[in-house]
């Protein structure tokens, strides 16, 4: 280990999954940050400032933690005890990518202290086999739109090259557990349905990378998820009809509960109209109105 390498800070952008049609494939990341600090040290300390703040773990269980150990363990190379501390700007369990920048900013941090230099390709399959999926873990490595899919045991990412864009992101105040989002969904889903994804994914990726605002309200659209996870939440079905109404391209952030949306004009008017929709339904939210980011995740090395 280089002695300069005592201490690193990485930088980790949120992600927003699926984009609607783009189940389990499609990830962009977003300009809102975790900051991660960390430094060798003897056992484990853990403090957490911002979103998350008395909610996630600060012991071994913390996923910062434990994707910097994986990596040592995977790599063979020792790494003592840790010490992390970070600055969440990523709501918890909103849909919008924390725990894969934890897993990523772990990875990146222990790769940097350890000096293995690994591969952003095998980072990602480090935060794959860490998350369970790749593409918010995708989007905070590599930035931008990114297409991710296995192919013969083998995980292919590509990342598209996006037009400045604007998102509304909506977070109404309600849990919605990952693990309940994914049992709302059917085994198997009807050929019809399968084809309507199937185009407008492809549409999806063409509109979103040509910067055809006027074609994204229909490529957002999905049969697979959205339709039996939108009644889990309650005011999100209004709250997708309202959006629509407007003119916007409207989607789940990945399983929810939050919701993104490309508004045709000033965003504004879409926000206090999706704010009174939960408003209505019982639920207060929060929103931020975020850019999409080309640059992935940053990794800066500070002497001891």
């Amino acid at each position: 280990m280089r002695d300069s390498r005592q201490q690193v800070t990485v930088r980790v952008p949120a992600s927003t999954a699926n984009l609607g049609p783009g189940f389990d494939c499609l990830g962009l990341a977003l300009g809102l940050y975790n900051e991660i600090i960390v430094r060798r040290g003897r056992g484990i300390a853990v403090t957490i400032e911002g979103e998350g703040k008395g909610r996630l773990r600060e012991d071994e269980e913390n996923l910062v933690v434990k994707a910097a150990r994986y990596l040592s363990e995977y790599t063979g190379r020792h790494l003592p005890g840790l010490w992390v501390h970070q600055v969440n700007e990523i709501p918890v369990g909103s849909g919008l990518g924390s725990s894969a920048a934890a897993v990523v900013g772990g990875l990146l941090a222990a790769d940097a202290l350890l000096d293995t230099n690994l591969s952003q390709e095998r980072l990602l399959a480090m935060a794959t086999a860490l998350e369970g999926h790749a593409d918010n873990a995708a989007a905070a490595i590599y930035g931008g739109l990114v297409l991710a899919n296995g192919y013969k045991g083998k995980l292919i990412v590509e990342k598209l090259p996006l037009p400045p864009i604007r998102l509304v992101v909506v977070l109404p105040t309600f849990e919605l557990p990952t693990s309940q989002a994914r049992a709302a969904l059917p085994e198997q889903v009807p050929l019809q349905d399968a084809l309507f994804n199937a185009g407008r994914a492809a549409l999806l990726v063409w509109a979103l990378t040509q910067g055809k605002q006027e074609q994204l309200r229909m490529a957002m659209q999905d049969r697979l998820h959205q339709p039996y996870r939108l009644r889990l939440i309650p005011g999100m079905e209004e709250a997708f009809a309202v959006a629509e109404a407007a003119g916007a391209a409207v989607a789940l952030s990945g399983a929810g509960p939050s919701l993104v949306a490309i508004a045709p004009g000033n965003p504004e008017p879409l926000v206090a109209a999706l704010t009174a929709t939960f408003q209505r339904a019982g639920l207060e939210s929060r929103h931020w109105i975020l850019p999409t980011v080309n640059r992935g995740a940053t990794v800066k090395c500070d002497s001891g």
